[in-house]
């Protein structure tokens, strides 16, 4: 071994691979002797990878998404990213970056407990050299262990790949969500086997080289020397560490679950208690919000510890047969600085927990979108579906377009008849009038008998004066433009049907009532998941509202300028897109949210809009807000950024 990590070991008894229970014992043992030289060592490195590394890193990865001159928001477009040449450059680069940062966290982590000293911020900072110094063979594990990962995974993508192809391609992904065809679990019947191989294959070939990184990191071995040693190492041991790290894994993810759950159902109830004072509500959120704040750090700090942890005694007792590492010497103690760097992280939660509570606001508003109408108690896309989100006091209705055969924009969602109707016809095939004799209401119920495709100028008639449209394009490929120009041509003709009633009223009161806002395209919205077709529409319409929908966004690829609205995934939506939309003066509008809880908190995050099949339920959940005094509206905020 190399003198610059010596290993001080626990006890010259032989043992073997110990029972499941007894590892647990050595590892807890482990890391209340080494608790806070492991402390300021994760504060160091936290301090300068979030300070230095990874800013650098993302602004890196943002330039080189930059230059790809690609807008992705879409699945699909994220996959024929990251299957073109560059990007998949750009995806290996950064999750090599990505994994060399964690294995260079945890092999200062295996140093700490390696390496006793007497001075423990002095121990942190070696182990920080130290582990840098090592980067260059870090790097070289990364490439190997992870690469081989990749490479190990390329044939079973190329398998899904071709089962998709052969079962899947061609049908609608939305068809295939609703409906669920036998194509669809043929697929899965297929799929899943090769996915549980692949997994087997990967868990046996982790376990065989868990060990690699302490090889690395204690002892100097060159990456290939280290995979080698960590396979001869853990031969027959394989069930016995894959118990250990399954039940590690499932205690680390569990436990923040449990944690929020415990302070939701013990601690948030106590703060109803309190008088509603600003005096005495403000100190106690606060104090609320500094203790979750440091459960939380100390949480994420003992996921981290422990997984590193468990590597050095598995290490130590495969390696040289020892227990754990050697308890710390009675005589070390913390030193000043290990004291001033715990007391940052009281500065830093209470500092965390001030702009917590200060980023809350009384009051707030937010847009009721009914998605394709109210979709949950009236067929979707249709009529009566909009009467509904009318009576359910809808601000807005999204509704589904396209083009028929005639060029005449009807309001239907898919790009076949089959999930609604079991007609196999496709409907950009049939004219206005073949599709308005087709029922697309019995499928909901028999309440609903005969109710037809309608064309959007029936559904503009129907909210005139009522409420607003949220026009949702669904174009062919290659008639994006053309779907464009058609719903602006019927948008110009409604605005001319309101001016002429507008015409012949008496007074204003009657005209708003009865014609509606007379210029109809700063009335609507139109939304779009082709960034080209939103910046079309602006261009041929700039007064017209438009959003563009977003499964997702890659960073670096997206020009926030270009559009009035984000409608994203409600689980998507964070508060740094929040912060974004108002740094560049847009919306946010969330898609689909049905359940209430999660609308309240969305409403807390401070999006503008949420799209729902339940307008009903959301509208009656804003009016509950508002009969809330501040004091009480303030706990619902800060139970809402608990389940956050």
């Amino acid at each position: 071994m190399a003198d610059s990590a010596t290993l001080v070991i626990h006890s010259d008894t032989f043992v073997t691979m110990q029972p499941l229970n007894q590892l647990g014992y050595a590892l807890l043992r482990t890391l209340r002797d080494h608790l806070r030289p492991l402390i300021t060592y994760h504060l160091l490195y936290t301090l300068l990878a979030s300070a230095l590394l990874v800013p650098v890193i993302a602004w890196a990865s943002r330039a080189m998404l930059a230059q790809l001159n690609r807008t992705v928001v879409t699945n699909d477009a994220l996959i024929a990213l990251l299957f073109s040449p560059l990007g998949l450059v750009a995806m290996l680069v950064g999750l090599g970056f990505t994994f060399l940062l964690i294995y260079w966290q945890q092999a200062g982590m295996l140093i700490v407990a390696a390496r006793p000293k007497e001075n423990h911020y002095r121990l942190a900072f070696e182990a920080l050299w130290l582990s840098t110094r090592r980067l260059h063979a870090l790097a070289g594990l990364v490439i190997l262990q992870v690469g081989t990962h990749l490479l190990l995974l390329a044939p079973f993508m190329a398998g899904l790949a071709w089962l998709y192809h052969i079962w899947l391609s061609g049908l609608d992904p939305y068809y295939l969500q609703r409906v669920r065809p036998p194509v669809l679990w043929y697929f899965l019947a297929c799929a899943v086997p090769l996915v549980l191989i692949w997994a087997g294959l990967a868990a046996w070939l982790y376990l065989r080289w868990l060990l690699a990184l302490p090889l690395v990191a204690l002892e100097s071995n060159t990456p290939y020397q280290a995979l080698k040693r960590s396979v001869g190492l853990t031969r027959g041991w394989h069930r016995s560490i894959g118990v250990a790290v399954l039940t590690l894994l499932v205690i680390i993810i569990s436990l923040p679950f449990i944690t929020t759950w415990l302070f939701d159902l013990v601690v948030t109830p106590l703060l109803w208690w309190l008088p509603e004072h600003n005096a005495v509500l403000i100190p106690a959120m606060f104090a609320y919000l500094t203790g979750y704040v440091l459960i939380t750090l100390t949480i994420t700090f003992l996921g981290i510890a422990t997984n590193a942890l468990l590597s050095a005694c598995l290490y130590l007792q495969l390696t040289y047969k020892k227990e754990r590492p050697s308890p710390r010497a009675h005589a070390a103690h913390p030193g000043r600085l290990a004291w001033a760097v715990e007391l940052s992280v009281l500065f830093f939660a209470a500092l965390q927990a001030w702009w917590i509570l200060n980023s809350f606001e009384i009051r707030d508003n937010v847009a009721v979108i009914a998605h394709r109408g109210s979709s949950m108690v009236a067929p979707e896309n249709t009529l009566a579906a909009v009467e509904r989100a009318l009576s359910d006091r809808a601000d807005y209705v999204e509704l589904d377009v396209r083009l028929s055969a005639d060029n005449q924009v009807l309001l239907y969602h898919d790009r076949s008849l089959a999930r609604l109707t079991g007609d196999s016809r496709e409907f950009g095939d049939l004219t206005r009038e073949e599709l308005s004799r087709i029922d697309v209401g019995s499928w909901f119920g028999d309440a609903f008998q005969n109710e037809t495709i309608a064309g959007l100028d029936d559904a503009l008639a129907m909210v005139r004066g009522r409420a607003g449209l949220m026009i949702d394009m669904k174009p062919l490929p290659g008639e994006e433009q053309a779907l464009a120009r058609a719903v602006l041509n019927t948008l110009e003709a409604e605005s001319d049907i309101r001016y002429r009633c507008w015409a012949t009223q008496d007074s204003a009161l009657t005209g708003i009532t009865t014609c509606g806002f007379p210029n109809t395209l700063m009335e609507m919205r139109v939304a779009a998941m082709s960034p080209d077709m939103v910046a079309y529409l602006k261009q041929q319409a700039p007064e017209l509202r438009v959003t563009l929908l977003a499964q997702l966004i890659l960073p670096g690829t997206l020009d926030r300028r270009s559009f009035d609205a984000l409608g994203l995934r409600h689980n998507r939506i964070s508060r740094q897109e929040v912060h974004l939309a108002a740094l560049y003066g847009y919306e946010i509008h969330a898609w689909t949210v049905n359940d209430r809880a999660r609308m309240s908190t969305l409403i807390d995050l401070g999006v503008d809009a949420i799209i729902t099949d339940y307008p009903d339920r959301l509208r009656e959940l804003i009016e509950d807000r508002r009969a809330l005094s501040d004091g009480g509206l303030m706990l619902v905020k800060l139970r809402n950024w608990l389940r956050q």
